[in-house]
């Protein structure tokens, strides 16, 4: 059975592929652009991708918030630090985005159960 984790990974890329073999130079450009935001440099990684997580919830894009979610937890990233962001995101978005916190923390566990 693949789990909501396979699931999101499998379409992501699928569409990804399907997007960029489209050969827009626009949407090549923003995809590289969002590769490199997220890349070393004066921050850390992980303090990035928390910020990344931070946004994704304030703005209550659910895909996005899976893909900080996941890149934090490859990055090392722990739990009590994961709540922590997740609790400044739903202060600055206030609490219409706690149905997009629930979804998170349901994520993020399935993640450490992976």
């Amino acid at each position: 059975m693949i789990d909501q984790v396979d699931e999101f990974n499998a379409y992501r890329q699928k569409m990804n592929d399907k997007i960029l073999g489209e050969n827009n130079k626009v949407l090549k450009r923003i995809f590289n652009l969002d590769t490199n935001a997220f890349s070393e440099g004066a921050l850390d990684v992980k303090t990035k991708e928390l910020l990344g997580l931070v946004a994704s919830l304030v703005l209550r894009c659910d895909d996005c918030v899976k893909y900080h979610l996941e890149s934090s937890h490859k990055s090392g990233v722990n739990k009590d630090q994961i709540m922590e962001t997740l609790s400044i995101g739903t202060l600055v978005g206030g609490t219409i985005v706690i149905p997009h916190l629930r979804r998170a923390y349901e994520y993020w566990e399935t993640l450490e159960n992976k």
